[in-house]
């Protein structure tokens, strides 16, 4: 690809009250644009995802006062649709049918007086009739109880263990304590992670992502644009999605195989490298589980052995595989997939601070949606493709 990140932009996250999904999604793109050293009437495309409350949609345009946009779209592929974004604006700028896209998510599922149960789903809920409402029933409503099946079955069938589901987020919360903008901070450790309260067995509290108002935004140019732009280009060497469609059937390979089984190894054939040439991953970790498998399915592991592949703490600071080195979904804050994408630009910059990474010339990210049901890869540098002016 011939695509880079010119423009980030993140709005404060968390306890962020006050303000609209839209609210945010505006600022992000503000942000971003200004980061970038563009005016909002130089973005040609504007490429938007929603959240679970008030989300922004297409009407974002007007509260921009962008005018004759050349592309405009919403991409709705839940969990997996920043990234997908991030390609979609790629190919726009590469074919010449945009110049410079943003792409843009925000939400604000919190209330002041209300849960992070009552944000996803948790509350009062019609249940369906028939068999489509057993699971309802049954008290199986938010994402808690879908994953932890998933968990539970690559326990069962390869002794996955609930102290290597810890040690990601033991590690990824050393990571946050050098992240200003995280959320949560305080490290913990492995006692802490099986002390926390049990939410969906085999999940502690410690192994689920924390839940944040926000919003972000990236501006995707041509490579020769970005150059000459206000900041550091990171440049998008290639990108893949997949969609199963078997999640939850009979007979699929639910919770042992996703769709990062697909969609790693093609991003990475599509930009010529294998997991060997990664220096940095910054994963979608709605889950501590959601890690654990993506590493098998990217091929960092072989299948069933990411237990130990992280038990030993090498996503860790100080590892040799530093992953989600922001802290991530599970310590940081929850903006579906654009945290890996904010953290990865922020570290290809080279403006991390006390947790940047020494090597930063491949990095790995992405993005899951529904339960497993989506997937899509980034493989992000800070260095041009050979051949490219940029």
């Amino acid at each position: 690809m011939t695509a880079a990140i010119a423009g980030l932009g993140c709005t404060d996250v968390g306890k962020v009250y006050g303000q609209s999904a839209s609210d945010f999604a505006a600022e992000a793109v503000r942000l971003a644009a200004a980061d970038a050293g563009l005016t909002l009437n130089q973005i040609d495309g504007l490429l938007v995802t929603p959240g679970t409350q008030g989300r922004p949609t297409l009407s974002l345009q007007k509260q921009l006062g962008l005018r004759d946009l050349s592309l405009l779209s919403e991409v709705h592929a839940l969990g997996a649709s920043p990234a997908a974004m991030l390609s979609m604006a790629a190919r726009a700028v590469e074919s010449g049918a945009a110049s410079a896209v943003a792409c843009v998510f925000a939400d604000a599922p919190l209330k002041p007086k209300g849960s992070a149960r009552d944000a996803f789903g948790g509350g009062n809920r019609r249940i369906p009739a028939g068999f489509a409402g057993l699971h309802v029933a049954n008290g199986a409503i938010t994402p808690n109880v879908f994953y932890a099946m998933a968990a539970r079955r690559h326990m069962e069938t390869y002794g996955t263990t609930s102290e290597q589901l810890g040690a990601i987020a033991v590690g990824q919360r050393a990571w946050a304590g050098m992240n200003p903008d995280a959320q949560f901070t305080a490290p913990i450790t492995l006692a802490d992670h099986q002390a926390s309260p049990m939410v969906a067995d085999p999940f502690h509290l410690l192994d689920c992502c924390v839940v944040s108002n926000g919003g972000a935004a990236v501006i995707v140019t041509s490579a020769e644009r970005a150059r000459d732009l206000a900041q550091p280009a990171i440049h998008i060497l290639a990108s893949a999605q997949a969609h199963p469609g078997q999640v939850m059937a009979r007979g699929s390979q639910f919770g042992l195989v996703t769709g990062a089984a697909q969609s790693g190894p093609e991003a990475m054939r599509r930009a010529g490298i294998t997991p060997g040439d990664v220096d940095l991953l910054e994963l979608y970790d709605s889950y501590t589980y959601t890690v654990l498998v993506t590493l098998e399915d990217y091929g960092f592991c072989a299948k069933g052995e990411g237990g130990d592949f992280v038990a030993d703490g090498r996503l860790a600071p100080g590892g040799s595989l530093p992953c989600n080195t922001g802290g991530g979904q599970l310590s940081s804050y929850y903006l579906t997939a654009f945290t890996p994408i904010i953290e990865a630009v922020v570290q290809g910059r080279g403006h991390a601070g006390e947790r940047q990474v020494a090597d930063r010339d491949v990095i790995v990210v992405s993005g899951s949606g529904g339960v497993l049901e989506h997937h899509s890869t980034l493989v992000l540098s800070p260095n041009a493709p050979e051949g490219v002016v940029g």
